[in-house]
């Protein structure tokens, strides 16, 4: 397993893998998803790896489906360099996001397993401290620690006021201007990059993921392209999430950049904690089901007008409500139809937390 290590296998891993009989399978990472393919490490070496026809037909949803950072049960095919996922272990973290261009809310996952993630913005144009609210409440509910990354630094003659914008939004979550080009930020980075550790990186299309990737790394492994002039966008080039292993010993993964995230759920408090200060001055206003838009003696409309809350991320902060909220209602109605058929062979959707079925009840 000395191999293993180096992708993040420990003794937690270890246990987990020793609890049920294996038979002959052998343990793996998968490294990079290419849809029905993957490419996988094992302690012989890097494999292509599918799904069992077994698996496959019992998957219920996209959400089940291996993903870069899984760690699987794989039998090895001797002498063809492949082998056939049959199980994948318990997941430690998942961060997801909703799939686009569906018309009921399914997860879409983005990695697993991972330590920590790192939330990229370049310090241009494309600077946007409303969209780092949702990357905000996407990373707190997959169980990982974020860290903001504000890329791009040698474009930007303001760094050091919009990286105390980012820390007034993000309270205790570390954030870095880093360049690339310059060399700038590069030590407090890698500091993140420990033996083991699965860092991954997220943000919108050509923020500069990919650059990072090559700069830490020392190489040129990741293809990448200049900005657009036109409206300072980095034009997108990652196609597909891969982890590599970094010479300081950490992982990371490396995903395609988003045009949109759209949030998939709530269930680790995720906006509850990014939007805590609207939450905590809400609690002093004068009804209890206040909705912070027209209401008399509402604490927190009071608090846009003294200048204590940023209109605009009161703005956010119901969008996104909103936005959970119409998500729930999807998952409920796919319930229901589910309950009209043979459960039996189907898995309940997942039910949010309390916190949200209040607040939809108290909305009626």
């Amino acid at each position: 397993m000395n191999k293993l290590m180096q992708y993040g296998w420990n003794t937690n891993w270890d246990h987990e893998w020793s609890n049920e009989d294996r038979g002959l399978h052998k343990p793996g990472r998968i490294i990079a998803d290419f849809g029905q393919k993957y490419k996988i490490y094992t302690d012989e070496g890097e494999i292509w790896g599918e799904m069992s026809g077994k698996m496959k037909h019992a998957l219920q949803s996209g959400s089940t489906n291996p993903a870069v950072g899984d760690w699987v049960a794989l039998q090895l095919l001797e002498g063809e360099g492949r082998g056939i996922i049959h199980g994948i272990l318990n997941r430690k973290t998942s961060i997801s996001r909703q799939k686009a261009g569906t018309g009921s809310a399914q997860e879409q996952l983005i990695a697993t397993n991972v330590d920590i993630l790192f939330l990229v913005t370049s310090l241009n144009d494309d600077y946007n401290p409303r969209r780092m609210e949702r990357y905000l409440i996407m990373a707190w509910n997959s169980g990982v620690n974020p860290v903001i990354l504000l890329s791009k630094a040698d474009l930007c003659d303001d760094a050091d006021i919009k990286a105390a914008e980012m820390e007034m939004i993000a309270p205790g979550v570390p954030v870095h201007v880093v360049s690339a080009l310059e060399n700038m930020g590069k030590e407090a980075v890698i500091g993140y990059l420990q033996e083991g550790v699965t860092v991954a990186l997220t943000g919108s299309s050509g923020c500069g993921k990919s650059t990072i990737v090559n700069w830490l790394s020392e190489s040129a492994g990741q293809r990448t392209q200049g900005i657009r002039e036109d409206d300072s966008r980095g034009r997108h080039t990652t196609t597909h999430r891969e982890l590599f292993l970094l010479p300081q010993g950490g992982l990371m993964v490396d995903t395609p950049g988003m045009r949109e995230l759209q949030l998939y759920d709530d269930d680790g408090g995720g906006w509850e904690q990014v939007f805590a200060d609207i939450e905590a001055i809400g609690e002093g206003c004068r009804f209890a089901d206040c909705q912070h838009k027209n209401e008399a003696g509402c604490a927190v409309r009071a608090a846009v007008e003294s200048g204590e809350v940023d209109g605009k991320r009161l703005q956010n902060y119901l969008k996104t409500q909103r936005e959970l909220m119409f998500q729930m209602r999807k998952e409920a109605r796919a319930e229901r139809k589910i309950n009209r058929k043979d459960r039996s062979t189907k898995e309940p959707v997942r039910r949010k937390s309390s916190f949200w079925n209040n607040r939809i009840h108290d909305e009626g």
